[in-house]
């Protein structure tokens, strides 16, 4: 596939209260999961991460619109690589009984690479 073809996704996760509101083992659990998903996201078939950025310095509380908690900007072959993605919070398991989509959530700005012709 070549470059012009790729999708250029921005993914922006947001935390929301029910981290704020969880208790030190409940927040290290979500931690641990965040992780997990964070490698998920690198093992996703057709997704090429190339950066994230954290704006846990500035971003103090839930975020629930944006701006976002933290990104990643990666290329997809695909959207169905992108829904694989984002479907990555509804699967990882947070301790026994919760989602990851518990905690965060995720948005996806999809478009393409922008590339001036000269």
């Amino acid at each position: 596939m070549s470059q012009t073809n790729k999708l250029r996704v921005l993914f922006c996760i947001g935390v929301n209260q029910n981290f704020f509101d969880a208790s030190p083992v409940e927040a290290k659990q979500v931690w641990g999961a965040f992780g997990v998903m964070m490698k998920g996201v690198e093992e996703t078939p057709g997704i090429r991460v190339i950066g994230n950025m954290d704006d846990d310095q500035l971003m103090v509380g839930p975020s629930t619109t944006a701006p976002w908690t933290t990104y990643i900007l990666a290329d997809a072959d695909a959207l169905e690589n992108v829904a694989a993605v984002c479907n990555l919070f509804r699967t990882t398991p947070v301790g026994d009984s919760s989602k990851l989509w518990k905690y965060c959530k995720i948005e996806a700005r999809v478009g393409r690479e922008l590339i001036i012709q000269g």
